[in-house]
């Protein structure tokens, strides 16, 4: 694993302490290729801790930095048999998972595996339960997401094992999705028409103060069962957020117009139009700031000692946040988080499609570049370095599939140059990935059937030989005719795009780099001023 940094877990407040018998103790995490699951593992390990996790794919797991020196346990949290082996002998269990965009039966998805979990650690005298929940207050009507999360939190301090629930608002951070729906906001508007709720205040926290939060929990007295508030030092307006970014990425203020007519699902596709943030997600983002959420007390002081060098302010976290964004070292990002209602099953081996149909668009071309020139442009494909054919036509298929709810191309990737299983890459997902060799991606676009791109480099001669096959198997007379419908489409796109990537190979073969877009800057110290919000 690559060094930590802070909190790293070994500070002095957060390590392990060990059981009576001087055992390391063990602790369980849910949600752990998450955004912030993924980054807690690895200072767990560093604090001292045994670590578990449970994941639906451990594929997904094993391809962290830290997959290999933790348990995998595979299931969710709404199967029982895999929640009760999962908690077998366990000290703490971290529940961070929360169905984001989980459908119109998210509520009662969350309620189950919020009881499955609390009566299997029950059961398993599990010593202490951390929950994340979200920040909320206590005299106003709660979004249905929030309501969740509040429910969750009741039935996990109900389970009669000692449970600390900490209630944070936004968070910030290199990769988090309230960053960078406030980045993308900012970055694309120079003029922001805005509902009412820019007006509100909330209470942001950086990551790094969640985490810390987060491993101190462990060690809270035995007999805490509660719930408690954190936020960092400040409070503001969301238009002074988008401002204070503004000023942290070199731009200039942007006016900011509140209006009532935005609802939240007006507001939400909003979202969805300008950022690459999908409705699915954005629409809980946006419910959550309808109220002013800000911290109620400190009480948490009480129970975790601060970071010994305080709190961060928000402008800092965001200075931070750009930095890692520039540097291309983003830990863990809102694109680890799966998207619902999208075919998540690997692709079936060749034999499996005995009696199955199945349309396939297959290319194959040979470069003077060698393997490794070549493999370097498969694994920087999408994101900021595109899909090598027409960005018309994919862009005109991100905007199709924007419109019906999906992800669209808008996505990204969180590295530029790395690739691991679990990743997405725009509106595909890693599949499998063979260094050198193969990457295979799954459609997370809205289409009626499963859609996967396998992109292969094979040492031929003194090059290499490109291999790119499509494979779509269509459900039902829909996908048939969908694939029929962009059957034309394919010959240009998947064409131009076999061309174009062993012409890149061989520009790498030459050191002709291909241009890349150039990265924001961070702006240098400049004094706080208000938003222009009215």
């Amino acid at each position: 694993m690559s060094e930590l940094t802070t909190p790293t877990g070994r500070e002095p407040a957060l390590v392990a302490q060990p059981r009576p018998d001087g055992s390391s103790p063990r602790a369980l995490v849910l949600g752990a290729t998450g955004y912030l699951g993924g980054r807690l593992v690895p200072r767990l390990l560093a604090a001292g801790y045994r670590v578990r996790v449970l994941a639906r794919d451990a594929r997904r797991a094993k391809a962290f930095p830290w997959g290999e020196k933790v348990e995998i346990v595979t299931g969710d949290a709404t199967d029982t048999t895999a929640v009760r082996e999962a908690v077998e002998a366990v000290d703490v269990v971290y529940y961070l998972i929360h169905s984001m965009g989980g459908g119109r039966d998210f509520e009662a998805t969350d309620r189950r595996a919020a009881q499955t979990v609390a009566d299997a650690a029950a059961e398993a005298a599990v010593s202490r339960i951390v929950y994340l929940g979200g920040l909320h207050p206590d005299d106003a009507p709660l979004s249905p997401h929030l309501r969740s999360r509040v429910e969750v939190g009741d039935i996990l301090l109900a389970s009669g094992v000692p449970t600390l629930v900490l209630q944070a608002g936004v968070v910030i951070g290199s990769g988090s999705a309230s960053f960078e729906m406030v980045r993308h906001l900012t970055d694309v508007l120079p003029y922001m028409p805005a509902p009412k709720w820019v007006r509100n205040h909330i209470q942001p926290i950086a990551v790094r103060d969640v985490l810390h939060y987060l491993l101190g929990a462990a060690r809270v007295a035995p007999n805490v069962n509660r719930a408690v508030d954190i936020g960092g030092p400040d409070v503001l307006r969301y238009g002074q957020m988008m401002n204070g970014y503004a000023l942290e990425a070199g731009l200039n203020q942007r006016p900011i117009a509140s209006l009532p007519v935005l609802t939240p699902r007006l507001a939400s596709h909003w979202v969805n139009l300008v950022t690459p943030i999908p409705k699915s997600i954005a629409r809980p983002l946006v419910e959550s700031l309808q109220n002013d959420c800000v911290v109620k007390d400190r009480a948490v002081d009480d129970l975790i000692p601060r970071p010994e060098a305080g709190l961060m302010p928000y402008r800092d976290a965001v200075r931070l946040a750009l930095r890692r964004v520039n540097d291309d070292d983003i830990e863990t990002s809102w694109l680890d988080a799966e998207v619902s209602g999208v075919p998540s099953d690997p692709l079936p081996s060749d034999p499996d499609w005995a009696g199955r149909l199945v349309y396939t668009d297959v290319r194959t071309m040979t470069t003077t570049a060698n393997v490794k020139q070549l493999w370097s442009v498969i694994e920087g494909i999408g994101g900021e370095n595109g899909w090598y054919s027409s960005p018309l036509l994919w862009a005109i298929r991100g905007w199709m599939d924007r419109l019906v709810g999906g992800v669209g191309l808008a996505r990204g990737r969180r590295s530029r140059s790395v690739v691991t299983v679990g990743d997405a890459l725009d509106f595909w997902r890693v599949e499998a990935i063979e260094p050198g060799h193969l990457l295979r991606l799954r459609a997370e676009m809205k289409v009626p059937g499963g859609a996967w791109l396998e992109l292969r480099a094979t040492p031929e001669g003194d090059g290499a030989r490109f291999d790119q096959r499509a494979l779509f198997f269509p459900h039902g007379l829909p996908g048939r005719l969908y694939w029929m419908a962009v059957l034309p489409f394919h010959g240009l796109i998947f064409s131009g795009m076999a061309r174009r990537i062993t012409a890149a190979a061989e520009h790498v073969q030459h050191d002709e780099p291909e241009p890349k877009a150039e990265a924001g800057r961070i702006a240098p110290e400049v004094p706080e001023v208000e938003a222009l919000s009215r």
